[in-house]
């Protein structure tokens, strides 16, 4: 799976808003958010706008104004903000492992992108921005990590 820079971004700058919003309700400047995990401020600005599309984000303008979360931090999963900036979790040729259709011998690839799907989603729809604000994951997460193998690079 390729991780896109407006995915991390995103998410980086929803981890801030999550942070912030525990100690204030005052709505969040984009350039804060910019400035505090290093995200050029016209990418992220392009980036909430999708985020708010999606409901996940709302944005008050005006003096004092900013940007708040739509929802409860524990209510947004990981594979929602990748969804509302990327599209799908994963996708063949631009069209969804279901709806490609292959030829012969190749049609064993499909179960095989269902799959990789699917534990994609077994873990990004398991971990929440809240999760994420906090620090802590969850322990089927943690136990994915624990691994030796798992953070070896192939």
């Amino acid at each position: 799976m390729h991780i896109s820079a407006k995915s991390d971004y995103a998410l980086r700058a929803l981890i801030v808003m999550a942070r912030t919003a525990k100690e204030s309700d005052a709505p969040l400047p984009a350039e804060a958010m910019a400035t505090a995990q290093d995200i050029p401020q016209n990418f992220l600005l392009a980036i909430l706008a999708d985020l708010r599309r999606a409901g996940i984000v709302r944005s008050k303008r005006g003096q004092g104004g900013g940007w708040h979360l739509g929802r409860d931090a524990s209510e947004i999963s990981v594979a929602d903000v990748i969804r509302a900036v990327d599209g799908p979790l994963v996708s063949v040729h631009g069209l969804r492992p279901e709806a490609v259709t292959y030829r012969d011998f190749a049609t064993v690839l499909q179960p095989v992108w269902i799959a990789a799907r699917s534990g994609l989603r077994e873990v990004l729809e398991s971990v929440s921005l809240g999760d994420l604000a906090s620090g802590e994951l969850p322990d089927a997460v943690r136990a994915r990590t624990a691994a030796e193998d798992a953070w070896e690079p192939r």
